[in-house]
């Protein structure tokens, strides 16, 4: 075919978002016969392109935070089930239903349980299966209490005779014992055995638990949001021994929050929250035995943290770890069941700290897998049951960023990592030796799994900066078996609107090239000059630039856009997926290098034509309103205006174990907490500030913002603030995120 034709073709598609189809190639063939000259064409396909733009609808706030215009279509999150087989909890107007389906074909092969045959619960909240899935615990009346953590009524369900027996209401966690006879469960800080074996006995495993002192199975507000699991008591596979954590937080200071409501008087919310270089709960770990019905405390060496706990394959040994309070040696124990005595098995330590992952699976021979960054990027190895390395399963300078399992029958591995690029994902199997690689999923963009139990398929869910979320059932294999939603009905929505494409790059700055992403409008002019909004998070680990289909967040940067702003994301220092010394360069320094990095990033783009170096900001959101605020007093000579949604103001007002394993303590690193707060030079304010938070925000709280605000007033500095009552982190519920967003635009167009 022509070049010039096959160059025609393409542009049209482009233009008029097809694909390459009759349509293409008959207005080229119709073009190519006119006989037009270059110069002619070229002014046609401007036209055109006008046209087609000026057709298009530009994005509105309502679009993005009340109409749903581009809601994606997400698949439910499934339960992979015995065999080859899954289930779902679907709702309809009437009840709701948890149904069965075949990994094979996707198709339902029967409703297992609906709520309109059952008097007890009008709708399903949750289920849960015991092993040979005869049985289920259904949940309902949720209430929450912190990110992860809730309250609710749950029941147990047989499902061959259709019986349903009340749990317990505001319980938290009821879990079957692996013989199914037993159900346990906590209920006001204290842990309760309930066996259905016999006449629906409950057992109280603890009397210690009260409020805001002692919490039994259970983990404290820091544990839940930092090692960022809730159920703190583990069954053995024998179903005889119940190992569970207890938290002395009796010396934690309190926090309390001012709840409004709507009432005459406003409410407190009172919960420990250990804030740095404070007093941690005393964590302790127990063994309670159902045969003696005894607990026995279990005694380790020196530790501050007991983050997880797991049963091996062997039913007498639990699989402890333990972190001290710098977070740099990590120990596993394997403690035995009958004698209480415990092994040292594994020891990590780190010049900076340790991740704790969920990343560790027993094999039959209690042999087991583990993800480390110990050869400088997060990869696979392989012990045996004494702790001695058999081999590092994965190599190379790139990251394992998801374990997801092992075949035991293959003998394989899969995991997802960022071997094609780090702002790609793929999905990948090896062998336990290392060898037989391959790739599962689309070689670019982002690819996530779900794998069912036996490990024979899983549901790939792919997309790109282009591309909306598409899930597919495939094989172990990778093989593509069906197509289960691909959003297309999404795809044609955003064809109609005015959308920019995600420019992706790098810029080298302070000696490294960072990934970057840059929306320009589309009707981009290199001889004009715009506006620049930076968009960053920076947290230590993060990600923001990365090819996949973002959410609001996009959106409202598109719409911007639209506006003749253009839009920049860059990943500084201490971001994640590009090796250990990457991410932990900022160790002691949280927020130094990652704002030196931003405030070089927007002087090398006030250099370039087509920027207005006067109108450059800057907007973040929890880490990154930290940044924003530290960028516009420490880079005011570079930033016009800043936006700080929720901000860390200085990490003497954070939790330990996340503001610890970065800085250590305030009294161990003053320098390092002090010499980046921005509470400690409000003076150098000289652009525009927005400060917004939450005041119902129980993890970075209010006081961070109302102590900025204090700090910018004796420094005799306007800004504007705004103030969400009880809204949490997350500054959502009504009309508040679009209330938020319209305020945060109104202050972008005033003042950039």
């Amino acid at each position: 075919m022509n070049p010039i034709k096959i160059a025609f073709i393409m542009y049209i598609s482009k233009v008029f978002n097809s694909e390459f189809n009759e349509f293409s190639v008959n207005l080229a063939n119709f073009l190519l016969k006119q006989q037009l000259n270059m110069k002619k064409l070229l002014i046609f396909f401007i036209g055109v392109s006008t046209f087609i733009q000026a057709q298009k609808k530009d994005i509105s706030l309502e679009d993005i935070w009340r109409k749903g215009t581009f809601r994606a279509d997400y698949m439910n999150s499934l339960n992979s089930m015995n065999g080859d087989f899954y289930s779902l909890l679907n709702y309809s107007k009437e009840s709701s239903t948890v149904d069965k389906y075949s990994y094979e074909t996707l198709e339902k092969i029967a409703t297992i349980v609906d709520s309109k045959d059952l008097n007890e619960l009008k709708y399903i909240q949750s289920y849960k299966f015991n092993n040979d899935e005869t049985k289920l615990i259904l949940g309902t009346s949720f209430k929450p209490i912190f990110r992860r953590s809730f309250l609710g009524t749950f029941y147990l369900y047989d499902i061959a005779s259709k019986k349903i027996s009340l749990i317990g209401e505001d319980i938290q966690r009821p879990t079957f014992s692996p013989d199914s006879k037993k159900i346990a469960y906590a209920k006001d800080n204290n842990l309760y055995i309930k066996d259905f074996s016999e006449n629906e006995t409950v057992f109280k495993i603890t009397s210690s638990g009260k409020k805001n002192e002692i919490i039994n199975g259970i983990t404290d507000w820091v544990y839940e949001e930092e090692f960022g699991f809730v159920k703190a008591f583990e069954w053995s596979s024998d179903s005889k021994n119940l190992a569970y954590l207890r938290f002395d937080e009796s010396k934690v200071k309190t926090f309390s929050m001012d709840v409004y409501g709507k009432g005459k008087y406003p409410t407190q919310h009172v919960f420990k929250y250990p804030k740095a270089g404070e007093k941690n709960a005393k964590v302790s770990l127990h063994i309670f035995s159902l045969s003696t019905n005894k607990t026995a405390e279990i005694v380790f060496g020196e530790y501050e943290y007991i983050p997880r706990i797991n049963w091996t394959k062997d039913s007498n040994l639990l699989a402890v770890r333990t972190l001290n309070r710098h977070q740099n040696d990590l120990k596993m124990y394997f403690v035995n069941a009958n004698t209480f005595a415990s092994t040292l098995i594994l020891n990590e330590t780190d010049k900076a700290y340790v991740d704790v992952t969920d990343d560790l699976t027993f094999l039959d021979d209690n042999s087991f897998i583990w993800t480390s960054e110990k050869d400088g990027y997060n990869h696979i190895y392989h012990y045996d049951n004494k702790g001695k390395l058999i081999n590092q399963v994965t190599k190379g300078n790139w990251e394992v960023t998801s374990y997801y399992g092992y075949n035991a029958k293959e003998k394989t591995i899969y995991y997802q990592s960022v071997e094609n690029g780090s702002i790609n994902r793929g999905v990948y199997s090896v062998s336990l030796k290392g060898d037989n690689k391959k790739l599962l999923s689309n070689p670019s963009g982002t690819n996530g799994a779900s794998f069912s139990k036996n490990m024979n398929y899983f549901i790939n869910t792919f997309s790109d900066a282009n591309t909306p979320q598409v899930y597919t059932l495939r094989n172990k294999g990778g093989k593509v078996l069906k197509t289960i939603k691909d959003n297309a009905s999404l795809k044609q929505t955003i064809t109609q609107y005015n959308l920019s494409k995600k420019e992706f790059s790098t810029i080298s700055i302070n000696g490294n090239d960072l990934n970057m992403y840059t929306i320009k409008p589309s009707n981009f002019d290199a001889n004009k000059k715009y506006p620049v909004l930076m968009y960053q998070y920076s947290g230590p680990g993060s990600q923001n630039v990365a090819n996949r289909w973002n959410g609001s967040n996009d959106y409202w940067h598109q719409m911007l856009a639209q506006n003749g702003y253009i839009v920049v994301c860059v990943d500084g220092r201490g971001t994640g997926y590009k090796g250990r010394d990457f991410k932990k360069v900022t160790y002691m320094n949280l927020v130094k290098h990652e704002t030196e990095d931003q405030i070089a990033v927007a002087k090398e783009l006030a250099k370039l034509s087509y920027v207005d170096a006067n109108r450059i900001g800057i907007w973040g959101w929890s880490f990154g309103g930290h940044m924003s605020t530290n960028c516009i007093l420490k880079g005011n000579d570079v930033f016009a205006a800043a936006i700080a949604v929720a901000p860390v103001t200085t990490w003497r007002f954070y939790d330990t174990i996340y503001t610890e394993r970065y800085m250590r303590t305030p009294e161990e690193n003053p320098t390092g907490y002090d010499d980046n707060s921005p509470l400690n030079y409000p003076e150098l304010l000289k652009g525009k500030y927005l400060l917004v938070h939450g005041t119902g925000d129980d993890n970075v709280h209010v006081q961070n913002a109302t102590r900025m605000a204090e700090a910018l007033i004796q420094a005799n500095k306007q800004f504007d603030w705004a103030m969400y009552p009880d809204k949490n982190h997350g500054i959502y519920g009504g009309n508040t995120r679009l209330h938020l967003y319209t305020k945060m635009t109104n202050f972008i167009k005033n003042n950039l």
